[in-house]
């Protein structure tokens, strides 16, 4: 197999927010749109982000058409505290505020308009030693 593009394709009612809420605050640019549809690309995300409206009667297979939920959209960036602070700025609805885990995953949680749930991580050093490279614990 040789993949050639990669995409990630939400369901949500209002596809013009999710859209211009990417755009907004992650930096996406919309590359093709059509009714119900957005699909929005990053020069650093590796993949297009698509945005579908639920229950559009296209959606194949349509078991899968329900809505975004229980999905964590995650982006590992180069100063997790900068960007926390300048989403707070924007006024982004900040879902978990930024915390450290013992493995050195250093991470908040937005949610956009549509309640899709998006993480941005840098990754840091440990804080606990079972988790220092090199251990096998």
């Amino acid at each position: 197999m040789r993949i050639t593009e990669t995409a990630i394709s939400l369901n949500v009612p209002d596809v013009a927010a999710s859209a211009a809420w990417a755009s907004k605050h992650l930096g996406f640019s919309e590359v093709m749109a059509a009714e119900g549809f957005s699909s929005l690309a990053h020069p650093d995300a590796g993949f297009n982000l698509i945005y579908l409206r639920t229950g559009l009667p296209t959606f194949k297979p349509s078991t899968a058409a329900g809505r975004a939920d229980g999905l964590l959209v995650v982006f590992t960036v180069e100063d997790v505290d900068a960007d926390y602070a300048q989403l707070q700025e924007q006024g982004v609805d900040i879902v978990t505020p930024i915390e450290t885990e013992p493995w050195g995953e250093r991470y908040f949680q937005m949610t956009d308009p549509n309640g899709v749930v998006y993480q941005l991580v840098q990754w840091v050093e440990p804080t606990d030693p079972q988790y220092a490279a090199g251990d096998d614990g």
